[in-house]
């Protein structure tokens, strides 16, 4: 089963000093800054995911991409680009529309040309069909009960097999990348109709598209019902969903591949989950900025705290954090910092708990992922976007082990 990491411009600056916090002089994003498979030892992904949304934007909105950056793209193509090759690890590159940022469109704002012109511009070697996301599950629609959307569901349905078609049509004339059909749905019968119908206009890739918002308990009712209409040489994708637990009964069922910014993602924007390994989850240990945390500058600017308080109490958790990674602070004396900085920057919270837990584990001692044997304690610490995004990338290699042995034990 292959993961594909979606791009959102999410690099790290190789240069950028911890202690200092100063990023590299002469820095140039795009040439200078690592992308996670150059950052690891080892990729965590067999390839990546871009979407045309991301990189050229919609009518009612930017992409994440410069003018500079786009025309770069382009002119070198995104193999080049994304510099897929290093390390002598050939990365496979995926592109789709980017649906979720157009979901409150009426229809998808690009033509099945437009999405061809971007993936053979780019370089693509794999191509998702212009699709339109149905936000909405109901599975007892099958058994004919109605539902408030059923007929916007329908409607997105059908424009995207429409379009499917129509996309099909075009590459088979002219595309080098290989077609995947987008198969949206809100119960398992509809996606197992979509399914059925991408089957017969030849397609033998097919996405599954929706399912984010579901539990997994649906996505395998979903899946079941699909089995029942699927053609045993036809694979499919999980647009966003990882789930690596459920890796062996998702492939039970024709899942080839997948795509997540999940285990990304938890590294800054989850609550206690944010440093993974294989055996748990670590909360990793809060040192705001002081002049980055807008609570606390509220509070400067009222009166409420001193600045040179806050900054003293910042420096003190980094001083200590960092001597107990080097055998020269005890748990006690980092917590003790910690807990009075947390009651200016998060007042009411108390995260003592969890800190500890992360602190006596010393877990970033025992990865060796190109991330924590370089950055050591500062891995762990919720931060700044230098260190969060490690963390994020560590996490994408915690995933891939996973993932292998998930799937190894499904073998044994």
């Amino acid at each position: 089963m292959k993961f594909f990491f979606p791009d959102s411009q999410d690099q790290i600056d190789r240069e950028f000093d911890f202690f200092t916090e100063e990023k590299g002089i002469f820095r140039v994003r795009q040439r200078d800054d690592l992308y996670a498979h150059e950052a690891l030892h080892e990729p965590p992904f067999h390839g990546l995911l871009v979407s045309k949304a991301i990189v050229d934007g919609t009518a009612n909105g930017t992409g994440k991409y410069t003018v500079a950056q786009r025309h770069r793209l382009y002119r070198q193509g995104a193999r080049k680009f994304f510099r897929l090759d290093h390390a002598g690890q050939t990365l496979e590159i995926m592109g789709d529309c980017g649906a979720f940022n157009y979901i409150k469109e009426e229809v998808p704002p690009y033509s099945p040309d437009e999405v061809i012109d971007f993936y053979e511009g780019c370089g693509f070697d794999l191509g998702v069909s212009v699709d339109h996301v149905i936000f909405g599950y109901n599975p007892a629609t099958d058994d004919g009960a109605d539902a408030d959307d059923l007929e916007d569901w329908r409607r997105r349905q059908e424009i995207t097999l429409e379009l499917a078609t129509e996309f099909l049509t075009k590459v088979r004339q002219e595309a080098s990348f290989e077609p995947l059909g987008v198969a949206q749905g809100w119960s398992p019968g509809s996606y197992a109709h979509s399914v059925a119908n991408l089957q017969k206009m030849g397609y033998r890739r097919i996405a599954l598209g929706g399912m984010v918002p579901l539990k997994t308990q649906d996505i395998m009712a979903c899946l079941a019902a699909i089995a029942d209409v699927r053609d045993s040489a036809t694979q499919l994708h999980l647009l966003g969903i990882s789930r690596c637990e459920n890796a062996t009964g998702f492939a039970a069922h024709g899942v080839t591949s997948f795509d997540s910014t999940s285990a990304f993602q938890q590294a800054y924007k989850d609550e206690r989950n944010n440093y993974h390994t294989l055996e748990r989850a670590y909360m990793a240990i809060r040192v705001p900025q002081v002049d980055g945390n807008p609570k606390l500058r509220r509070a400067i600017r009222a009166g409420r705290i001193s600045q040179d308080a806050a900054i003293a109490c910042e420096r003190d958790c980094l001083r200590l954090l960092r001597a107990y990674a080097g055998q020269e602070a005890t748990a006690d004396a980092v917590l003790a910092a910690l807990r009075a900085y947390e009651d200016l920057h998060d007042p009411g919270k108390d995260r003592s708990d969890a800190y500890r837990q992360t602190l006596e584990a010393r877990p970033w001692e025992q990865c060796t992922c190109g991330i924590c044997d370089r950055i050591g304690i500062e891995v762990v610490i919720f931060r700044g976007a230098e260190r969060n995004k490690s963390r994020g990338f560590h996490n994408l290699s915690v995933l891939a082990h996973q993932l292998d042995r998930e799937l190894a034990g499904s073998k044994a």
